[in-house]
């Protein structure tokens, strides 16, 4: 599925690829709608309708990811209201062995995230991914998410990755489209980033090769 002889470089995205997609959709689908609609005494339903309409005016933008962004818009402490699900968030089972497995390969490893970084900061604090990974970049120091080509511009700049060498993983075929377009070679995608949910059929998955469990391919890293 990849050759991994012409692969020294791996940058991989966070929520739903190393993490469960689960604390991320429940907070966003079930926890915010629920405060949104007791702080502003209107229907569950009403709320997910508001909140569907604000998320799609900014989807794909920074401020979509952004906490501070949300926090002023729902006036709402979106920070501390993550920390009152934070057993919820949860490494993959087979990330750890994933990332061993790259480490033992002389791999060099870098997290990129559209994550804020009080949210990178609070998964990392919940899961220490920063003891596997060499690096962990949030696109909110740039200004811009990795659905821009501009932001694979400055992070080959800072990162020196060569494109022909470089493995790109997310869950996101929006995104993962955005890293072909900049010339990634190495592309994988993941089936089942929420673990709630079934996982996603390879109509979906538009070609691109995709893993249900990293274990199933750590052998044939080299």
């Amino acid at each position: 599925m990849l050759n991994w002889e012409k692969i020294n470089f791996v940058i991989l995205d966070m929520d739903g690829t190393l993490l469960d997609l689960h604390f991320d959709n429940y907070f966003w689908q079930t926890h915010i709608p629920s405060k949104y609609a007791k702080a502003h005494n209107m229907s569950l339903e009403e709320a997910q309708d508001y909140l569907n309409i604000e998320t799609s005016k900014v989807s794909g933008k920074i401020e979509w990811y952004c906490l501070d962004y949300w926090t002023d818009k729902l006036d709402l402490p979106i920070v501390e209201l993550k920390k009152e699900i934070q057993h919820k968030i949860a490494l993959r089972p087979d990330t750890l062995p994933f990332l061993d497995a790259l480490k033992q390969a002389n791999k060099k490893v870098v997290l990129v995230t559209n994550a804020h970084p009080d949210s990178l900061s609070l998964k990392v604090e919940r899961t220490e991914l920063d003891k596997h990974i060499d690096l962990l970049i949030s696109t909110h120091n740039y200004g811009i998410t990795k659905e821009s080509q501009a932001l694979w511009q400055k992070l080959q700049a800072d990162l020196k990755f060569d494109n022909e060498t470089t493995l790109f993983v997310d869950d996101s075929l929006t995104i993962l489209d955005s890293a072909k377009k900049f010339g990634i070679k190495h592309l994988l995608s993941v089936a089942n980033p929420d673990s709630k949910l079934p996982t996603l059929s390879e109509a979906h998955l538009k070609d691109y090769p995709y893993i249900t469990d990293y274990r199933n391919i750590i052998n044939d890293i080299k």
